[in-house]
């Protein structure tokens, strides 16, 4: 019944317009947007109409996870289709092409099978070195509203940022430059993201003869968190309902945890000192709040075009973000927190509504994709098409999502279970059904020792070597060419 079942969706693919033509693709991603999704959690934080829009028009995935808790190791594994145990893209300082000049990424992979290939701001990593030309037809290269120095060796060809006036808005120096919110003195219209979603709208209008996959990448709600002073003036500050942060939370957590989530220790405190946890988890809300608007501008754009019957649409978001959960902010854990992630994709012959409960991997976008569209596979991707769960959400029991921070540090989620090991050998387990905020670690537990066991079988079998820096490298901007350090 499950073969007749995929077949059945992907032939309502094949079939979606009247020349039976393939389907188009339309990809957004987001950048540090946690689970705050109103599909996907009652939290009074959530506002996201068009998002939830989006989940009630396709399938919502409740239980998605990014392969690591970063920006690059996660958007490398996504659009590679490999895990960073097999990369060893680990953290934002690899480049992977001149580490692995033979992968083949996704843009590329659709290029290569007739696809128009088009890109806007950020899909793999944005700085300098991290997105060759060669994938794509055309790309709309714009930075975000940051007011982060890139100017030096480490980010070759990008010039120094201008800080808006009165930089840092919020106040909060002298920690991260990147550690600032407020609203902008500029039209709404002029923000970074907004000038790539009206980039992609223009595109989404024109008519096309061959197929295409659009990738669109917003960089909110990333910090710092600039937004129009709409977005912030809907949260009412004493409605701002604070993360559960209990000062004991680390008590039980092995010592590369600790080390992990002491990482942002000291920010949070900051934040707490001065006064500010309300007003920077209220900009955190506000910035999810625009991040929202732009993706219902881009759904209001596809739907009013000629591609509107014919369009895969996939939303994810690159991995989550802590607002003191663990006492910890940022992201780079293990934990849900930084880990969980919304998921949609809509498209023909998926039921509109229909919810995914079966933990699934970012790293499976890259082979549904391809499956619904009739690409060829690469040799090897470490992900699984998700076209079984498309035709049946409830398929598929064994299912698991594995996650990489750092080489060694894995978890994994499966069924109710979170099952965390580190490189030294220190290790968590929670029971996610009775213990949602991860409070008590189980792994000691005599009455789990076999669920650790079983969990611990699916941990990656291989710990690739680390890439790499930027720094063995001299990196051509112009030529967007490496040569290795002599």
């Amino acid at each position: 019944m499950k073969l007749l079942q995929i077949i059945t969706i992907l032939a309502a693919f094949a079939s979606s317009s009247a020349e039976g033509a393939r389907p188009n693709i339309l990809l957004i991603l987001a950048d540090d947007l946690n689970d705050w999704v109103g599909a996907l959690t009652s939290h009074p934080n959530a506002r996201t109409p068009n998002i939830d829009r989006l989940a009630g028009s396709g399938m919502l995935f409740r239980q998605a996870y990014a392969a690591s808790p970063k920006c690059n190791p996660s958007r490398t594994a996504l659009l590679l289709g490999l895990a960073p145990s097999t990369t060893g893209i680990y953290d934002n300082g690899h480049w992977w092409r001149p580490h692995m000049p033979e992968a083949v990424a996704l843009p590329e992979a659709f290029r290569q099978a007739g696809y128009h290939v088009a890109g806007g701001g950020k899909i793999f990593h944005h700085t300098a070195g991290f997105n060759p030309p060669d994938l794509w037809d055309e790309y709309f290269d714009l930075r975000f509203d940051d007011p982060w120095d890139r100017a030096g060796p480490a980010y070759p060809g990008i010039g120094p940022a201008r800080p808006p006036p009165g930089h840092p808005l919020a106040g909060m120096t002298p920690f991260r430059h990147e550690l600032d919110w407020g609203s902008l003195p500029i039209r709404d219209a002029d923000y970074g993201d907004a000038r790539t979603v009206a980039w992609a709208s223009d595109f989404l209008r024109q008519g096309r003869a061959q197929p295409f996959l659009l990738a669109v990448g917003l960089f909110h709600p990333h910090l710092p968190w600039y937004a129009p002073q709409r977005f912030f003036a809907a949260f009412e500050a004493d409605k701002t309902v604070l993360p559960d942060a209990p000062a004991d939370d680390l008590a039980d957590v092995p010592a590369e945890g600790r080390r992990l989530a002491g990482r942002g220790a000291e920010v949070f405190a900051a934040i707490r000192a001065a006064g500010k946890w309300a007003e920077a988890v209220r900009a955190y809300a506000a910035n999810i709040a625009f991040a929202d608007a732009l993706v219902g501008r881009l759904l209001d754009a596809l739907e009013q075009s000629p591609h509107a019957e014919n369009t895969v649409v996939v939303f994810a978001s690159d991995h989550g973000f802590h607002l003191g959960e663990k006492q910890h902010w940022y992201k780079s854990t293990l934990w849900e927190r930084a880990t969980h992630v919304p998921l949609v994709i809509r498209g023909p012959g998926v039921a509109p509504g229909s919810v995914c409960d079966r933990p699934v991997s970012l790293l499976d976008i890259y082979p549904t994709l391809l499956e619904l569209a009739g690409v060829p596979a690469a040799p090897r991707l470490d992900g699984r098409s998700l076209t079984g769960l498309l035709a049946d959400p409830a398929s598929e029991s064994n299912r698991h999502a594995g996650i990489t921070y750092l080489r060694g540090n894995h978890a994994v989620r499966q069924g109710r279970w979170l099952y965390i090991r580190y490189r030294d050998g220190g290790e968590e387990l929670y029971d996610r059904d009775a213990d949602p905020r991860e409070l008590a670690n189980l792994a000691d537990s005599e009455e789990r020792r076999e669920v650790k066991r079983a969990l611990a079988e699916l941990l990656p079998r291989e710990n690739a070597a680390a890439a790499p820096l930027k720094s063995a490298y001299v990196f051509d901007a112009d030529a967007y060419a490496w040569a290795p350090k002599p």
